[in-house]
C-alpha cells in the first residue's frame, strides 16, 4: 500500500507476509486438514444444492429494481482471497448473492483497506475490476480520501491472515485495533456510523469488552458475529420465544478458539430463547481427558442428550472419547441454566445443539448446514442482516450475545491454561432481551432492508 492515504489500485507494490512461525503448532485451528478436510470438501460438496436455490428463488432482477437506495460501505480488512469471509462477504456485495453478477444487496461498495496483500490476493483484481479505490489507512478509507464520511455502513473482517497467537491458542487478529481505528475517524470527523464486526469481539475478553463500551459510549450502531446464527439448518426444529428449556448440549468441531466461537455462537441463539433470558454466566470450566466424560457418567449432562446432538452431525466411526484433542466447555448461566458444549475435533464434522423442552418426551436436535454452494449461502443471509442494519440505523439482532459468547470463549481458554480451573465469572453478567431473527431461508433476500 502507498503512503499518505492515497488510493492504490490493482498493481500497487506490496509485498506478503511471512509466515507465521508458530503455525505448526495450530494445525488443528485450520479447516484443511485431518477430519475438517473430510467434512469441508468431500462431505459438503455431497450435500444437495437444492434448498439453497429454493432460497434464492424469490431474488429476481424485477424485485431488484424495486429495492431502496443503495446505501454505501467501507470495508475494513485483514486478507482478501478466494473462500476467505472477504470474499463470501463483500464479493456478494460487488457480484450478487450468488457471486455470479445476478441481484445482490441494496449496497455498493465505496473503499477498501487491506492490511496483508497475500500472494492469492484478490483485492487489488476487484478494487480495478470495479473502480473501488484501495486506501493505506483506516480513516482515509472511511472518508474515500476525502475531508468528511460519505459512507452509511462499515464492514470490518479482522480474520485470516497471518497475526500472532497467544498462550492460550487464540489467534490475535486485529479486530480492536480495527474498531478503534473506525470510532476514531467518527470522533475526529464528527459522524457516527453502523458497523459489523466479522466473528467474535476480542478474542481476548479486554479487547471485546473494550469494543463493545466504546460502541455503547460514543451509541454506535454495532453487530458482530458469524453467519452460524442465520445460516441454513437440518431439520429444521421448533424453539419458541420464552419456552423453557430444561437442557441443552452443543457439539462443535476443530479448533477451540476458531470454531469453539461458532458451535458457542450456535447453542447461544437456541437457548438464549428460554423462558427468562438473557442475563449472562456465572461460572465457566474447561474440562478434558478422563474429566469432561465424567460429566456424562455422572448425570450432570445427560448421556441420552449428548448422544442425539452428537448424532445430528456427521462423524467419525471411532470411539468419541479416546481422542486427547477434545474440552467440553462447561458452564452455568444467572439463571441456573447448564450450558455444555462439547468440542471434538477428531470426531465430529459439525456443529450442532440438541435442546430437552418441557413437556417434549423427546429432544430436538438439529445441526448447522454448512453448504458450499453457491458460494457459502449462508454468508448471505449474514450479509442480508448488515444490509438491515446498514438501511435502518438499528442492529437488526443483539451485539450483547456475541459479547457473552466471545467471553465465555476466553474464559473456558483462560480454566484451560490454568489446569481447568473453574472460574467465577461476574463480568459475563451480561442481560439482553434476544429477539426472534430468522434464519436462512429467510428473510426474503430480494425484501426491502428499509422496512425491516
Amino acid at each position: 500500500m502507498n503512503s499518505g492515504g492515497q488510493a492504490a489500485f490493482s498493481g500497487s507494490a506490496g509485498a506478503s507476509p511471512s509466515r507465521s512461525k508458530n503455525r505448526s503448532k495450530h494445525e488443528i485451528e485450520t479447516t484443511m486438514n485431518g477430519l475438517s478436510d473430510i467434512t469441508r470438501r468431500d462431505w459438503l460438496s455431497g450435500v444437495a444444492t437444492a434448498a439453497v436455490c429454493g432460497g434464492f428463488a424469490g431474488t429476481t432482477a424485477a424485485d431488484a429494481a424495486k429495492a431502496t437506495k443503495r446505501k454505501s460501505v467501507a470495508a475494513v480488512i485483514t486478507a482478501y482471497e478466494k473462500g476467505l469471509h472477504a470474499d463470501v462477504l463483500i464479493g456478494k456485495i460487488l457480484e450478487g448473492w450468488k457471486q455470479d453478477g445476478g441481484p445482490g444487496p441494496a449496497l455498493t461498495l465505496a473503499s477498501m483497506y487491506v492490511e496483508q496483500f497475500t500472494d492469492k490476493d484478490m483485492a487489488r483484481a476487484m478494487a480495478k475490476k470495479y473502480d473501488v479505490p484501495l486506501f493505506d489507512t483506516i480513516e482515509s478509507a472511511l472518508t474515500v480520501g476525502g475531508d468528511q464520511i460519505p459512507v452509511d455502513g462499515v464492514i470490518s473482517i479482522g480474520e485470516h491472515g497471518e497475526y500472532p497467537w497467544n498462550e492460550k491458542e487464540q489467534h490475535l487478529y486485529p479486530r480492536r485495533r480495527f474498531f478503534e481505528g473506525i470510532t476514531d475517524t467518527f470522533r475526529k470527523y464528527g459522524r457516527v456510523i453502523p458497523v459489523f464486526n466479522d466473528k467474535h469481539l476480542g478474542p481476548e475478553w479486554t479487547d471485546a469488552k473494550w469494543m463493545y463500551d466504546r460502541a455503547q459510549e460514543m451509541k454506535v450502531p454495532f453487530m458482530a458475529g458469524s453467519s452460524m446464527t442465520v445460516g441454513y439448518r437440518t431439520p429444521e426444529i421448533a424453539v419458541p420465544m420464552g419456552c423453557d428449556i430444561e437442557m441443552a448440549v452443543g457439539i462443535g468441531y476443530s479448533g477451540l478458539d476458531i470454531y469453539g466461537s461458532h458451535a458457542l455462537e450456535f447453542f447461544q441463539c437456541h437457548v438464549e430463547r428460554r423462558l427468562g433470558a438473557e442475563t449472562g454466566v456465572r461460572w465457566v470450566q474447561c474440562l478434558q481427558g478422563e474429566a469432561m466424560w465424567k460429566i456424562l457418567d455422572d448425570g450432570v449432562i445427560p448421556q441420552s442428550l449428548f448422544d442425539v446432538a452428537f448424532a445430528a452431525v456427521p462423524h467419525q466411526p471411532n470411539d468419541v472419547r479416546h481422542s486427547h484433542q477434545s474440552a467440553l466447555f462447561l458452564f452455568q448461566y444467572n439463571d441456573g441454566f447448564q450450558g455444555a458444549v462439547f468440542m471434538l475435533p477428531d470426531t465430529a464434522g459439525g456443529t450442532s445443539v440438541a435442546l430437552k423442552l418441557k413437556g417434549q418426551q423427546e429432544p430436538l436436535a438439529t445441526r448447522f448446514d454448512e453448504q458450499t454452494e453457491p458460494r457459502y449461502p449462508h454468508f448471505a443471509w449474514l450479509l442480508k442482516g448488515i444490509e438491515r442494519m446498514f438501511h435502518t440505523g438499528r442492529p437488526s439482532y443483539p451485539v450483547e450475545r456475541t459479547l457473552l459468547t466471545s467471553g465465555i470463549l476466553d474464559r473456558v481458554l483462560t480454566s484451560r491454561v490454568r489446569n481447568h480451573e473453574k472460574l467465577m465469572t461476574p463480568e459475563l453478567a451480561i442481560s439482553y432481551q434476544p429477539v426472534d431473527y430468522p434464519h436462512a431461508p429467510d428473510p426474503d433476500l430480494a425484501s426491502d432492508p428499509s422496512q425491516a
